[in-house]
């Protein structure tokens, strides 16, 4: 079940109803906010597993144990950045899940940049960058039953007006903020109403099966293609050029032998 919690509309910093307000599509129409709570996606999987519709919003101000892909943590510390989870329910083979990441990153970085006139690019698979750091990333989450998608949850993080003393010190070098990056704070509430808007136009030509738009929009704001990159999987380590993305948003990666591999999922390093 929900907590009661959910229920509240208000904070210091953000206001729910004024993004419900500019919201456009169904992303946002239905927001639960929480001042604090564990996970966004994590309550999010409890709302669909209520059968709560497509396009519920979760919105914390904080989280305690906020995580990102690889079962990393995720700092979160309340009053500066956005932790929001979305949920879908997108008619699509469980192997194509990479594709909602791809859309969710698309539609971000396109929302990001228009509101912040900041540089962003897209490191895959998830990752949002400026100035070679990262200033964002999404986790997807899927339940699968019979090989289709049931729902996915769609994570969002992005540190918003965040100042540098906050990072920890292993994150400082690779890590950043909207605020730190322009000098100015931004209303979270603009940011997140920009982002909702932009996932819904991104989220109908997924639904659409338009992934020929998708992946060219993708391939225009990235910054991995043609880097070369060091790719860990497991216990394997792969170093090569990014190539390109497949249709099913898998990256193809061209070794220094000259074959190809195509990698599902990793952690991806920018080589200089």
């Amino acid at each position: 079940m929900i907590p009661e919690s959910a229920n509240q509309i208000k904070s210091p910093a953000l206001s729910i109803d004024r993004i419900k307000a500019g919201v456009k599509g169904i992303m946002g129409r239905k927001i639960f906010f929480y001042e604090t709570i564990d996970s966004t996606n994590t309550a999010a999987a409890a709302l669909a597993g209520e059968g709560e519709e497509e396009g519920a919003v979760v919105v914390a101000d904080s989280q305690s144990k906020g995580r990102g892909r690889l079962g990393r943590s995720w700092l979160s510390p309340p009053g500066v950045n956005i932790y929001m989870s979305i949920l879908l329910k997108p008619e699509m083979v469980a192997k194509d899940a990479t594709l909602i990441t791809i859309m969710a990153a698309v539609g971000c970085t396109i929302a990001l940049r228009k509101v912040t006139g900041l540089d962003i690019t897209i490191k895959w698979p998830n990752d949002l960058m400026v100035s070679e750091k990262k200033l964002g990333g999404i986790l997807t989450e899927t339940r699968v039953v019979r090989k289709r998608m049931e729902y996915a949850i769609t994570g969002i993080g992005v540190n918003v007006n965040m100042d540098a003393d906050a990072l920890p010190d292993i994150v400082k070098e690779a890590a950043t903020s909207i605020k730190m990056e322009t000098g100015k704070s931004f209303s979270r509430t603009e940011v997140i109403r920009e982002v909702l808007n932009e996932i819904d136009d991104w989220y109908n030509i997924l639904r659409k099966k338009r992934y020929s738009e998708l992946l060219s929009q993708w391939k225009h704001l990235t910054s991995t293609l043609g880097r070369n990159v060091q790719v860990v999987l497991g216990k394997e380590t792969l170093q090569g050029q990014a190539e390109s993305i497949n249709d099913e948003g898998m990256l193809v990666l061209r070794l220094p032998s000259g074959a190809s591999r195509v990698v599902q999922c990793g952690d991806l390093t920018l080589l200089r």
